[in-house]
């Protein structure tokens, strides 16, 4: 199964992004395939606090049309959104301290264990701070 990580949901969801066609493209692909795919809950959680950023952007994402949004993708009949479960909490932890996280980087570690816990085959993201969790397959499908 392959995931997506947040940085292409935003990518895809802003219009002001220049990687936005690319990451658009990759999303409608994955959702009009009736293979499996997925979405850590977590990367829902950051692409709705990133796209609605008064700090980020000049005009954010409201809160609807970020809401809006994750429901759409929802709406794919093949997406899996995948959660953490309190077992996942040792994993995490000894994946943090392999990859000598810290600070806003446990954000990745923990998606990335969320897709190493749920036997993700690929992550795809743009974000190369991913080649730290070396179990993990990542993939940047824009190049």
């Amino acid at each position: 199964m392959i995931a997506v990580d947040t940085n292409l949901l935003v990518h895809s969801h802003r219009r002001d992004s220049s990687l936005h066609l690319e990451a658009k493209d990759c999303l409608v692909t994955l959702s009009e395939n009736p293979t499996p795919w997925c979405i850590c809950f977590h990367s829902l959680i950051e692409f709705y606090s990133v796209v609605t950023n008064p700090r980020i952007w000049n005009m954010p994402s409201t809160p609807i049309e970020a809401q809006d949004q994750i429901a759409a993708w929802q709406e794919s009949p093949s997406l899996r959104v995948l959660t953490d479960s309190p077992e996942d909490l040792s994993r995490l932890l000894e994946l943090a301290n392999a990859a000598k996280v810290q600070g806003p980087m446990i954000h990745d570690a923990r998606i990335a264990n969320c897709c190493l816990s749920h036997g993700v085959k690929e992550l795809w993201t743009v974000d190369r701070d991913f080649g730290r969790f070396k179990e993990l397959n990542t993939r940047n499908p824009l190049v």
